[in-house]
């Protein structure tokens, strides 16, 4: 029996992660699975005081966090390929060890463009919410473990979806498949609890929407945590694929 590959994508909030796994549903060989830790974060934080929706996470999602690693993210899969959408603040707390069987992948966003969309949601964004600092952190614990995790970053992959995602699929060692670009408009079953909250957009779009700059100003209060996270960001950003 072949091994499944296990693709773990790891990415802060407001990033295009849920397109991403849209685009890996597409593929026949590819089962998904929605952010599988978040009940588990949700339950060991205070986030659940101001996540939306928390509540309803809580109640679908299994928050023990080994038990979620040994059926979910290591458990048996009916395809060839694994596709997990993983936040990477998701993870706190928790033995890493399981990474180290997975293909990890690190999905990064420009700083402001991320603070200014999660803002809409969450008012008091602290660095824990952007993810950045987890994310460091798990690239580097996977370099010290013989990885190198392959770097997207969501700007190159709405320029040019075919050409990075092609470059993506040769590197962790699977063909791409055209059909990763376009997918059926409205939700899918994989979706979290917390679809309604925060998937209005992809579930309008019919695949990678074009980039476009955001011109919306960063709220003043988040001045601050922007500085903080701009050098998070850039040293990955040198590292990303680009077409």
């Amino acid at each position: 029996m072949t091994e499944t590959l296990r693709i773990s994508i790891w990415s802060g909030p407001r990033n295009i992660s849920t397109a991403m796994m849209y685009s890996f549903a597409q593929r026949a060989d590819t089962r998904v699975v929605d952010e599988p830790l978040y009940g588990y974060y949700l339950a060991q934080t205070n986030a659940r005081d101001y996540h939306p929706g928390a509540d309803e996470v809580l109640a679908t999602q299994e928050t023990d966090g080994p038990t979620v690693i040994e059926e979910i993210i290591l458990g048996p899969c009916d395809r060839p390929i694994l596709f997990l959408k993983s936040m990477t603040h998701h993870v706190e707390g928790l033995d890493w060890g399981f990474m180290q069987k997975l293909c990890n992948v690190m999905l990064i966003r420009q700083p402001s463009e991320v603070l200014t969309s999660y803002a809409k949601n969450v008012h008091d964004v602290s660095l824990r919410d952007t993810g950045f600092a987890e994310q460091i952190a798990i690239f580097d614990y996977l370099q010290s473990h013989g990885q190198r995790p392959p770097v997207l970053d969501a700007k190159e992959v709405l320029l040019n979806p075919r050409g990075v995602l092609g470059k993506l699929c040769d590197q962790i060692g699977i063909p791409f498949d055209e059909a990763m670009l376009t997918w059926p408009a409205g939700p899918r079953p994989e979706d979290g609890a917390w679809a309604k909250y925060w998937y209005h957009s992809i579930h309008r779009s019919t695949g990678f929407q074009q980039y476009k700059p955001k011109d919306e100003p960063l709220p003043e209060h988040l001045l601050p945590l922007l500085e903080v996270c701009r050098p998070l960001y850039d040293r990955l950003r040198e590292l990303a694929i680009t077409a």
